[in-house]
């Protein structure tokens, strides 16, 4: 590298790629420090062609090949890195450049990857593996490459997606630390890092193996391949749950994958037939979640498909109607006309649909147009005495009164007044809170939400449906919406209830809180079968694992709390 003549240097440079895998002998731990030097390399200049044009990607290949299929050099010193700095090397290299994909392909990184991916090492060698393999499928020129291997890619994909939080847990976040690998934890914590910090890059490293094999997995489902396998009912429900956490905040997880199958008539088909999913997307399209949109986006899909609209008519309709008054979600506009349109043109179909909810969206389009300025004004009044009495009967406790007296000024309110209309739409969702009805509440401060300017902005809104969905027990919603809550808030104090709820949510919602429920049950099944164990190693571990679990829902707090 060091050399001064260009030429000398790049003869130099591609004749250490071609003889490195054949290296001999007892110096093979400075193949280690030669691939941790061109990851960095790759990771900090990854559009530069000179390594690619030299032989990297043949060399990377025949390293992890040799790695897979010769134990005892992988074994040999420090080789047990190598496959894991080549794969990453592969993936670095492929992420911007569709040229340098098409040099991987033509240099037979794709087995040796598909090795990998199978997990003939450990799920470390899989991270990397699956997000090399998503580089290139997601170019046109190298995808037909990978699609050669589809059944295969398509099925590793899924298994990783649906089981690798467990398998991380198990393997790594339940370990004590003499137990853990040792080149796991010096990979992510670069040697330097402490218990802590394990804990968290493997929170972080489980998070993108997820994302990254349902990455994988849309570049299929964009192209409609391989629907039969991806479309199967019991991966379609676990979609639901890969929501990536509070981690991959740039990855749409699971509703991702969920949102590219609605655009094709499969997909829609399979999953308008599963409560479940239209549910989570109804829950999504009412939340503070970065993705929102998404949720909304779905279930507009389906609606519109003349084949699967009665199946989710009745659930889609009743979540869009509360956001009819929306107008705009980050750059997306007219957000609640696009919805209006959609359920207006189910007029034909209203007794599917509810008429209520159908005469709604008319009445909030109509309504305005037949009042003159002065008649406004006279509204405005009438309008701020039914809400003065309204509050008025709450402070004397009469809840039900009051919620009554503010439906009847929402009777009464223009749609143009906006700002009023969200104050009573948040004060009916107190009332509903107080009188013990959370889906009410829900549904009210949600309204508030979408006329609050921006939208979702609206503090008192956020924590009242904050308390409604922690009502239903719905962790994550309840979750974001505090958080939400709490970004909104300008004091330097986080008031004492959110960071209550907060507190109460992160432990439902940490990344391996399912994956550690199937670990304890499942040992209690076999205590119960065959009496304690005799080392007694789970009870011994647990301390270990709730410290761990403890010290990574305290990072990801404050992370959040500051917006990392």
């Amino acid at each position: 590298m060091r050399e001064p003549d260009a030429s000398l240097r790049r003869a130099g440079i591609a004749t250490c790629f071609r003889e490195m895998p054949q290296a001999q002998g007892e110096n093979h731990h400075e193949h280690v420090l030669v691939l941790s030097g061109l990851w960095h390399i790759a990771m900090s200049q990854p559009n530069d062609s000179e390594f690619p044009s030299l032989g990297i990607f043949k060399c990377m290949a025949s390293l992890i090949h040799k790695g897979i299929n010769d134990r005892n050099w992988l074994l040999t010193n420090q080789n047990i890195y190598i496959p894991y700095y080549a794969a990453h090397i592969i993936g670095s290299y492929t992420m911007n450049k569709e040229e340098f994909a098409q040099k991987a392909v033509q240099s037979g990184v794709i087995p040796p990857l598909l090795d990998l991916l199978s997990g003939k090492i450990s799920w470390v060698e899989q991270r990397v593996a699956v997000r090399a393999l998503g580089h290139l499928a997601s170019y046109k020129s190298t995808f037909e490459s990978v699609a050669q291997h589809e059944q295969e890619v398509v099925k590793l994909a899924l298994k990783l997606a649906s089981t690798c939080l467990q398998v991380v847990y198990v393997d790594f976040v339940a370990l004590k630390e003499n137990k853990r690998l040792e080149y796991h934890r010096n990979l992510m914590t670069r040697g330097v890092g402490d218990l802590e910090m394990e804990n968290r890059k493997a929170e972080e490293w489980a998070s993108q193996l997820q994302c990254w094999s349902l990455y994988l997995l849309n570049c299929f489902a964009c192209k409609d391949r391989s629907l039969d396998l991806i479309c199967k009912k019991v991966f379609l429900k676990d979609l639901c749950d890969m929501w990536g956490g509070l981690i991959s905040h740039t990855s749409p997880a699971g509703v991702g994958l969920i949102r590219i199958l609605c655009y094709s008539k499969v997909g829609r088909k399979n999953i308008a037939e599963l409560p479940k999913v239209v549910n989570t997307l109804g829950n999504l399209s009412r939340s503070s979640d970065d993705w929102q949109y998404i949720g909304i986006d779905c279930l507009l899909l389906l609606l519109k498909d003349p084949d699967t609209r009665y199946k989710v008519l009745d659930v889609a309709a009743s979540y869009l109607v509360d956001l009819i008054e929306l107008r705009s979600l980050g750059d997306k506009s007219n957000v609640g006309e696009t919805i209006s349109k959609v359920l207006l043109n189910l007029k034909p179909n209203r007794e599917k649909v509810g008429a209520a909810l159908l005469q709604e969206v008319v009445d909030r389009r109509n309504k305005d147009k037949l009042l003159s300025e002065e008649k406004l004004e006279e509204t405005r009044v009438l309008v701020s005495l039914i809400k003065q009495q309204a509050n008025h009967m709450f402070r004397l406790g009469e809840v039900e009164e009051a919620l009554l007296k503010y439906s009847e000024a929402l009777g009464v309110c223009p749609l143009r007044f906006r700002k009023e209309r969200m104050v009573i739409y948040s004060n009916k969702a107190q009332c509903h809170i107080l009188l013990k009805n959370a889906d009410s509440a829900i549904s009210d401060s949600t309204r508030a939400l979408c006329l609050s300017n921006p939208a979702n902005t609206h503090r008192k809104s956020l924590w009242r449906r904050s308390q409604a969905y922690d009502m239903k027990g719905m962790a994550k919603e309840s979750l974001m919406d505090c958080i939400m809550f709490i970004n909104m808030t300008m004091r330097v104090k986080i008031p004492y209830h959110a960071a209550r709820m907060i507190s109460k949510h992160m432990e439902a919602t940490w990344l391996f809180a399912t994956a550690r429920s199937k670990v304890e049950k499942t040992t209690q099944e076999l205590n119960q079968v065959g009496g304690d164990n005799e080392n007694g190693g789970n009870h011994e571990e647990q301390p270990r694992d709730h410290e761990a679990k403890m010290m990574m829902m305290e990072n990801r707090y404050n992370n959040l709390l500051h917006g990392n």
